[in-house]
Protein backbone atom coordinates (compact mmCIF):
# COMPACT_ATOMS: atom_id res chain seq x y z
CA UNK A 1 0.00 0.00 0.00
CA UNK A 2 0.62 3.68 -0.74
CA UNK A 3 0.78 6.49 1.83
CA UNK A 4 -2.67 7.32 1.23
CA UNK A 5 -4.38 3.94 0.77
CA UNK A 6 -3.98 3.19 -2.50
CA UNK A 7 -2.01 0.45 -4.03
CA UNK A 8 -0.17 -0.48 -7.30
CA UNK A 9 -3.12 -2.80 -8.63
CA UNK A 10 -5.41 -0.14 -7.98
CA UNK A 11 -2.81 2.68 -10.28
CA UNK A 12 -3.15 -0.25 -12.69
CA UNK A 13 -6.55 -0.89 -13.06
CA UNK A 14 -7.36 3.42 -13.21
CA UNK A 15 -4.49 3.51 -15.89
CA UNK A 16 -5.40 0.77 -17.49
CA UNK A 17 -9.52 1.86 -17.61
CA UNK A 18 -8.36 5.20 -18.95
CA UNK A 19 -6.44 3.41 -22.27
CA UNK A 20 -9.44 1.10 -22.32
CA UNK A 21 -12.24 4.13 -22.26
CA UNK A 22 -10.01 6.23 -24.71
CA UNK A 23 -9.65 3.50 -27.50
CA UNK A 24 -13.59 2.60 -27.32
CA UNK A 25 -13.97 6.10 -27.46
CA UNK A 26 -11.65 6.64 -30.30
CA UNK A 27 -13.22 3.23 -32.26
CA UNK A 28 -17.01 4.35 -31.69
CA UNK A 29 -16.03 7.95 -32.94
CA UNK A 30 -14.59 6.68 -36.10
CA UNK A 31 -16.70 3.84 -37.26
CA UNK A 32 -20.06 6.90 -36.11
CA UNK A 33 -21.18 4.57 -33.44
CA UNK A 34 -22.73 5.85 -29.91
CA UNK A 35 -19.84 6.11 -27.45
CA UNK A 36 -20.19 3.60 -24.61
CA UNK A 37 -17.66 2.84 -21.82
CA UNK A 38 -14.58 0.03 -22.38
CA UNK A 39 -15.78 -3.50 -21.67
CA UNK A 40 -14.25 -5.86 -19.33
CA UNK A 41 -12.06 -7.34 -22.25
CA UNK A 42 -11.12 -3.91 -22.95
CA UNK A 43 -9.88 -3.16 -19.88
CA UNK A 44 -8.26 -6.71 -19.57
CA UNK A 45 -6.50 -5.38 -22.96
CA UNK A 46 -5.21 -2.44 -21.34
CA UNK A 47 -3.79 -4.10 -18.42
CA UNK A 48 -1.85 -6.97 -20.16
CA UNK A 49 -0.42 -3.98 -22.67
CA UNK A 50 0.80 -2.07 -19.70
CA UNK A 51 2.31 -5.04 -17.57
CA UNK A 52 2.31 -7.98 -19.97
CA UNK A 53 -0.14 -9.75 -17.35
CA UNK A 54 -4.13 -10.09 -17.02
CA UNK A 55 -5.38 -8.99 -13.47
CA UNK A 56 -7.20 -11.75 -11.41
CA UNK A 57 -10.37 -11.49 -10.99
CA UNK A 58 -9.96 -10.20 -7.02
CA UNK A 59 -7.62 -7.53 -8.53
CA UNK A 60 -10.48 -5.85 -10.12
CA UNK A 61 -12.54 -6.84 -8.43
CA UNK A 62 -11.50 -4.92 -5.53
CA UNK A 63 -9.58 -2.09 -7.39
CA UNK A 64 -13.11 -1.23 -8.94
CA UNK A 65 -14.08 -1.26 -5.35
CA UNK A 66 -11.87 1.30 -4.50
CA UNK A 67 -11.83 3.35 -7.42
CA UNK A 68 -15.86 3.60 -7.88
CA UNK A 69 -15.82 4.35 -4.09
CA UNK A 70 -13.46 7.45 -4.46
CA UNK A 71 -15.56 8.64 -7.76
CA UNK A 72 -13.37 7.93 -10.29
CA UNK A 73 -14.94 5.65 -12.53
CA UNK A 74 -18.00 4.25 -12.59
CA UNK A 75 -19.07 0.40 -13.86
CA UNK A 76 -22.50 -0.22 -14.80
CA UNK A 77 -23.43 -3.10 -16.67
CA UNK A 78 -19.87 -4.70 -17.61
CA UNK A 79 -19.15 -1.04 -19.14
CA UNK A 80 -16.27 0.93 -16.93
CA UNK A 81 -15.84 4.75 -17.37
CA UNK A 82 -13.62 7.16 -16.31
CA UNK A 83 -16.04 9.84 -14.44
CA UNK A 84 -14.93 13.34 -14.34
CA UNK A 85 -12.87 13.28 -11.21
CA UNK A 86 -11.05 10.38 -12.61
CA UNK A 87 -10.78 12.64 -15.89
CA UNK A 88 -9.37 15.72 -13.59
CA UNK A 89 -7.08 13.12 -11.71
CA UNK A 90 -5.56 12.08 -15.27
CA UNK A 91 -5.55 15.14 -16.91
CA UNK A 92 -3.41 16.92 -13.78
CA UNK A 93 -1.25 14.09 -13.18
CA UNK A 94 2.45 14.91 -14.41
CA UNK A 95 3.51 13.75 -17.52
CA UNK A 96 5.45 10.35 -17.53
CA UNK A 97 5.34 7.74 -20.41
CA UNK A 98 3.25 4.99 -20.33
CA UNK A 99 6.24 3.27 -19.17
CA UNK A 100 6.01 4.94 -15.39
CA UNK A 101 2.39 5.92 -16.05
CA UNK A 102 1.05 3.46 -13.31
CA UNK A 103 3.80 4.59 -10.51
CA UNK A 104 2.64 8.05 -11.44
CA UNK A 105 -0.97 7.48 -10.53
CA UNK A 106 -0.26 5.70 -7.60
CA UNK A 107 1.78 8.71 -6.36
CA UNK A 108 -1.39 11.03 -7.21
CA UNK A 109 -3.80 8.67 -6.07
CA UNK A 110 -1.86 8.63 -2.75
CA UNK A 111 -2.00 12.55 -2.75
CA UNK A 112 -6.08 13.03 -3.35
CA UNK A 113 -9.11 10.69 -2.57
CA UNK A 114 -9.42 8.04 0.23
CA UNK A 115 -9.81 4.65 -1.32
CA UNK A 116 -13.46 3.73 -1.06
CA UNK A 117 -15.48 0.56 -1.33
CA UNK A 118 -18.41 0.60 -3.41
CA UNK A 119 -20.47 -2.45 -3.65
CA UNK A 120 -19.29 -4.21 -6.54
CA UNK A 121 -18.79 -8.01 -7.83
CA UNK A 122 -17.52 -9.67 -10.22
CA UNK A 123 -18.38 -12.94 -10.68
CA UNK A 124 -16.34 -15.94 -12.03
CA UNK A 125 -18.52 -16.61 -15.30
CA UNK A 126 -19.03 -13.01 -16.36
CA UNK A 127 -14.35 -12.42 -15.65
CA UNK A 128 -14.23 -15.88 -17.47
CA UNK A 129 -16.35 -14.48 -20.58
CA UNK A 130 -14.53 -11.49 -20.60
CA UNK A 131 -11.11 -13.33 -20.80
CA UNK A 132 -12.31 -15.69 -23.46
CA UNK A 133 -13.03 -12.18 -25.55
CA UNK A 134 -9.96 -11.03 -25.13
CA UNK A 135 -8.27 -14.27 -25.82
CA UNK A 136 -10.02 -14.31 -28.94
CA UNK A 137 -8.61 -11.16 -29.58
CA UNK A 138 -5.82 -12.06 -29.41
CA UNK A 139 -5.75 -15.35 -31.22
CA UNK A 140 -7.12 -12.61 -34.08
CA UNK A 141 -4.79 -10.33 -34.42
CA UNK A 142 -7.24 -7.05 -32.53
Amino acid sequence: MGDGGWNWNDAWIFVSAVIAERLERDRALHAALPVTGATLADLLAAADFLHHSVPSREDIEESVRRLSGAGLITVDDDLIEVAPAGEQLWRTRPFSGLSSAVMTLQAQLNRGPDPGDADYTLDDQTYQLALREYRLRLADGR
